[in-house]
C-alpha cells in the first residue's frame, strides 16, 4: 500500500499564523515525510475560503520539488472546471520536469456553490468541463500538435513544450464521490481519487471490467482522517477541535450543494457532535469511512479491515488537520512511520 499525506495549507482564524510560516511549515513536513519513508505528498484546492484554503497547488508542488528527491507529489484535486486546461497542462508539465517525473495529477469537477458563482461558471457545466478539460490535458501531454472543438473549449494548433518527463504522461486521477463520477473515471480509463466509501471502489472496478480494462492497471486512492498517538486519549486530545472544525466545514458545504446521495450529512450523524462529545460517538464515520484516531495498533487494525473489505492502493491521510500545531502532526507522522507502515511492508 502507498502511504501519502494530504497537506491542506489551511489557516483557520482561531489558530491563525502568518502565511509565510504556514507555508514554510507545510513544506518542511513534506521534506520530513520523504525522510520518514512516506510515498506521496498530496495537496488540495479550494477558492475564496474563510481559512485561505490553498487555491494554487502547482506552484506549491514546484517548491516541494526543489526540496525533495524521491517522494511523489500530487494534486488531490485540482478543480478543473475553474481553470484553463492548457494552462494546467503547461504548469503540470513544469512540475513534472522540476521533480524529475514525480507528479501525480488529480482532477475533479468540484462542488462548492460559492466557487462556481464567484468564477461566473455555471455549476451545471462542471461535469462536461471536467471531461473536456481532461481530454485536452492528456492530448497536450501526448501529441505534438492538435486542435480541439468541444462544447466549452475550442482550441487551434496547441503545442505543449516542454513535455512532461513521465511517458506517456504523469498519472491522471479523477476524483469521485458519487456513482456517476465513479462511472466516468472507469469509462475514461483514469485512476480513481475516492473519499472512503467501499461501495464506490467496487463500482469503479466493475466499471473498468465493463469497458474491458484490467483492474490491476488502475489505482484507487482513498482519503481518510488519520492521527496516531501513544494512547487514544492523547490522540483525541490533540485533534478533536481540529477534526470538529473540518467536519463542520464539510458538513456545511455538502448540505449547501445537496447533490450527493449522502449530502444530507458527510458523517454518520446528521449534525457534528460538539468538541468533548465527538470522541465518544460510536462508529463515527467521515466521508463514508471510520475515523482512524488512536494508537498505532488501532490504525493497523482499521487499515487491515479496510484492505480486506475493498481494493485500495493508495491511502491519502488527512493527518495535518486544519490549524493543528505542526509539532503534533510531526509526532503522529513519526509514530505512524515507525509503528504502522512497517506492518504493511
Amino acid at each position: 500500500m502507498d502511504f501519502g499525506l494530504l497537506l491542506p495549507f489551511r489557516n483557520p482564524k482561531q489558530w491563525e499564523v502568518p502565511f509565510s510560516q504556514l507555508y514554510r511549515e507545510h513544506i518542511e513536513q513534506a521534506v520530513l515525510a520523504e525522510e520518514l519513508g512516506y510515498d506521496h505528498i498530496w495537496t488540495t484546492e479550494h477558492h475564496f475560503a474563510d481559512d485561505a484554503w490553498s487555491p494554487s497547488l502547482l506552484p506549491i508542488l514546484s517548491a516541494m520539488a526543489m526540496r525533495t528527491s524521491r517522494i511523489r507529489l500530487g494534486t488531490y484535486i485540482i478543480i478543473l472546471p475553474l481553470h484553463n486546461p492548457v494552462r494546467v497542462a503547461e504548469d503540470a508539465a513544469t512540475v513534472d520536469i522540476l521533480s524529475n517525473g514525480r507528479l501525480d495529477l488529480g482532477l475533479g469537477q468540484g462542488y462548492w456553490l460559492s466557487e462556481f458563482a464567484s468564477f461566473g461558471i455555471p455549476r451545471k457545466e462542471r461535469a462536461a468541463r471536467l471531461e473536456e478539460g481532461t481530454e485536452i490535458i492528456r492530448r497536450c501531454f501526448t501529441e505534438d500538435s492538435f486542435s480541439y472543438e468541444g462544447k466549452h473549449y475550442n482550441l487551434r494548433e496547441v503545442i505543449l513544450a516542454p513535455k512532461p518527463v513521465q511517458k506517456p504522461h504523469p498519472p491522471i486521477w479523477i476524483a469521485a464521490m458519487a456513482e456517476k463520477s465513479v462511472a466516468r473515471a472507469a469509462r475514461l480509463g483514469y485512476h480513481l481519487g475516492g473519499s472512503g466509501g467501499a461501495d464506490l471502489q467496487q463500482m469503479y472496478d466493475a466499471g473498468l471490467q465493463q469497458y474491458g480494462r484490467n483492474t490491476d492497471d488502475y489505482h484507487i486512492a482513498q482519503l481518510r482522517a488519520v492521527y496516531v498517538a501513544e494512547s487514544r486519549e492523547q490522540a483525541w486530545d490533540d485533534v478533536e477541535p481540529h477534526l470538529h472544525y473540518m467536519m463542520s466545514s464539510y458538513d456545511r458545504r455538502f448540505k449547501e450543494a445537496d447533490d450527493l446521495p449522502w449530502s444530507d450529512s458527510v458523517m454518520s450523524t446528521p449534525t457534528v457532535p460538539p468538541v468533548g462529545e465527538l470522541r465518544h460517538v460510536k462508529d463515527l464515520s467521515f466521508f463514508q469511512a471510520p475515523l482512524i484516531i488512536g494508537t498505532p495498533d488501532d490504525a493497523v487494525q482499521e487499515i487491515e479491515r479496510y484492505s480486506a473489505e475493498t481494493r485500495v492502493t493508495h491511502l491519502v491521510m488527512w493527518m495535518q488537520m486544519a490549524g493543528l500545531d505542526p509539532k503534533k502532526s510531526q509526532r503522529s507522522m513519526e509514530l505512524f512511520a515507525k509503528a504502522v507502515m512497517p506492518h504493511f511492508r
